[in-house]
């Protein structure tokens, strides 16, 4: 069965930085540990060092989630590319985009997010459906083919954040 492991070369690959997603003792210039853990960044951050979320971020902005996702948590956050926003139907991301349609972007958004912390290691064979932010569920079946999110494939899994973790996804997925 092929697993979705997150490897320093899918960091690269991402573009995060090493303080995004590492956590542990660190090494300053004197070669003296630092007697504190780094802490990781928050969702947000996370995301907004990325730029594979710059639409993401962008929405997250125009729908005044930013505080929420800056919150305490846990969340786990399927996130979308900016290529998976590419995909949507001409025109559609522009209009979610307007302040008039600000209560529907929140609705497709709070549909990414999860509260808890879901690592892909907790994620059984077979599908389950778990509660949305937005108040509906999403369904996550993991098979040999690997784990897919309403029919998006996650294509990296575990970045870890101070908050939760997120795992990318190729399709924006809509609320049912």
């Amino acid at each position: 069965m092929k697993k979705l492991l997150l490897s320093a070369a899918a960091l690269a690959t991402l573009g995060m930085g090493s303080q995004a997603v590492y956590a542990g003792s660190h090494a300053d210039k004197s070669g003296d540990a630092h007697h504190a853990e780094m802490k990781h960044s928050d969702i947000v951050d996370t995301a907004a060092a990325n730029e594979d979320f710059s639409t993401l971020v962008a929405a997250v902005k125009a729908a005044d989630l930013v505080d929420a996702l800056k919150g305490d948590g846990p969340f786990t956050v399927f996130a979308p590319t900016n290529e998976a926003f590419a995909a949507l139907p001409a025109g559609a991301l522009d209009d979610l985009l307007k302040p008039e349609n600000k209560e529907k972007l929140q609705a497709l958004l709070k549909y990414h997010v999860v509260s808890g912390k879901i690592l892909a290691g907790d994620i059984a064979d077979g599908s389950t459906d778990v509660e949305t932010l937005q108040g509906t569920t999403l369904t996550v079946t993991k098979s040999v083919d690997g784990v897919t999110v309403d029919g998006a494939k996650v294509t990296t899994a575990d970045l870890k954040t101070s908050n939760g973790v997120i795992h990318v996804i190729d399709t924006v997925v809509m609320p049912k």
